[in-house]
């Protein structure tokens, strides 16, 4: 029934825009016609999703194999809407907005707030330290942005922090949620990158993402020490007593450890696969929700209904870019492309730079979803025939992926920050707050080169010891 229902379609659509197929076209003409539709498409305000899908159809009819399209559809049923582990990218997203509602994050970034009230940059070193447990407990970039925002942005204003230290520290901090596990675009990457776990990714992408964490907070550090006006102390009567610091943190800090050790533990140490690990986040966070007196029916209604509007947006990109990927290799230009790459240079590490590079750039305009969905079939049989460790490749892949919501034009941390701070911090202000930002990125990208056992030790230790 479905095949005849795509056959009827493509049909109809052979009528309409047969005209424009070219005899003989070559893969590296398609190449070339898909990727400048793709960034016309992009540039005229487009949805990716569509953008993607509409590009797939063109570049098919174009080719002159429109039964292209009929393959195409049926890999997307078959690869796609069957992925047991893309489960896991809803369940994350329920998981961080029943975080949301608990309060929890506020209360346990008053709690270091407090406890970093008397170390110079403190202030700035309590938002690196709640956007990595956020991001271990949420996974979601816009959730870490928004919440980090709304409860640091004003009160660092407030205690005389420069607003591009700010806002730069806020937004590089709250990107951590796409690195550090449980990581939807790590999700995203195991389910197209064959041979690779989500656990696998999960451990091999820990301690870079706690690394970059370090790397922001020593940042700040030094900024406090060298230019003391740009991230002053907390004045000491607004400190509060050790002994009710210590009951504050002994409190606020349970419940969150309590979601990361069931989260994470669950999937290192092979208790649990990363669909069955989101639901156990899910319903602890949901648990904390109900212990903390914040349950009402319609919060629990506005998670489910953001939950889905959330994961319909990935799942239609993923789709898209599933047909745009199928056409563009059936027509010759996967490979026209992979072999443009390969004539750049012959050395490994060239390529490898020439490869992190393309990533670096398309990150200035693309989304991350993109990015992965677009690269991985390019990329991965290169990494593969050059004896690169793929687990290695796509770790380090993610970190570059660090400046996609960084990058401008078209950052999204960018677009976060700028609608939650307030009128007197311009877009400039937020752009060269976050370079500095982009900068450590790029160094923890060679220290990844120099020392590739950042990503593969703790793999190694926990699937291979």
């Amino acid at each position: 029934m479905l095949n005849e229902i795509v056959n009827g379609g493509i049909s109809v659509l052979n009528n309409l825009l047969g005209w424009m197929a070219i005899p003989g076209i070559g893969g590296e003409a398609i190449a070339l016609i898909m990727a400048g539709l793709l960034v016309l498409g992009l540039f005229m305000g487009h949805p990716l999703a569509f953008v993607l899908g509409g590009t797939a159809v063109l570049g098919a009819f174009i080719a002159g194999k429109p039964m292209v399209l009929g393959i195409t559809i049926n890999r997307i049923f078959g690869d796609v809407l069957d992925n047991f582990t893309l489960i896991a990218i809803p369940l994350f997203v329920l998981m961080a907005r029943f975080l949301s509602d608990s309060g929890v994050t506020d209360k346990m970034f008053e709690a270091l707030r407090h406890l970093m009230a008397r170390v110079t940059g403190g202030l700035g070193l309590a938002v690196v330290f709640i956007s990595i447990l956020l991001a271990a407990t949420t996974g979601i970039i816009g959730a870490s942005i928004t919440v980090m925002g709304v409860m640091a942005l004003k009160p660092m204003l407030q205690y005389g922090y420069d607003k591009r230290l700010t806002t730069g520290l806020i937004g590089a901090s709250g990107c951590l949620g796409i690195l550090i596990p449980p990581s939807i675009m790590l999700i995203l990457m195991a389910s197209y990158a064959p041979g690779l776990s989500v656990g696998e990714l999960f451990a091999g992408a820990m301690l870079p993402g706690v690394l970059l964490g370090l790397m922001y907070g020593l940042y700040v550090f030094a900024v406090a020490l060298i230019r003391p006006d740009l991230a002053p102390k907390v004045a000491e009567e607004e400190q509060i007593s050790r002994g009710a610091l210590w009951r504050m943190l002994a409190v606020e800090a349970v419940p969150p450890l309590v979601l990361i050790l069931g989260i994470l533990g669950s999937m290192l140490f092979g208790i649990a696969t990363a669909t069955e690990a989101s639901a156990i986040g899910a319903a602890l966070a949901l648990l904390i929700v109900i212990f903390r007196g914040r349950f009402t029916l319609a919060n629990f209604y506005s998670a489910f209904l953001e939950t889905g509007r959330t994961s319909a947006m990935i799942l239609f990109i993923v789709v898209g870019a599933t047909a745009f990927t199928g056409v563009f290799n059936i027509t010759g230009g996967l490979s026209a492309t992979q072999s443009l790459i390969r004539g750049l240079a012959e050395d490994p590490n060239t390529l490898l730079v020439v490869m992190l590079a393309t990533v670096f750039v398309l990150g200035m305009f693309l989304d991350w979803t993109g990015i992965v969905l677009l690269c991985f079939p390019i990329f991965l049989p290169i990494v593969s025939e050059m004896g690169i460790e793929p687990l290695w490749f796509v770790v380090l892949m993610a970190v570059v992926l660090q400046t996609s919501f960084l990058s401008p034009p078209f950052g999204y941390a960018l677009f976060y920050m700028r609608a939650i701070a307030p009128p007197d911090i311009t877009t400039g202000d937020i752009i060269r707050g976050v370079l500095p930002f982009i900068v450590m990125v790029l160094i923890m990208c060679g220290l990844i080169v120099y020392f590739p056992g950042l990503i593969t030790w703790l793999p190694d230790q926990l699937y291979k010891g």
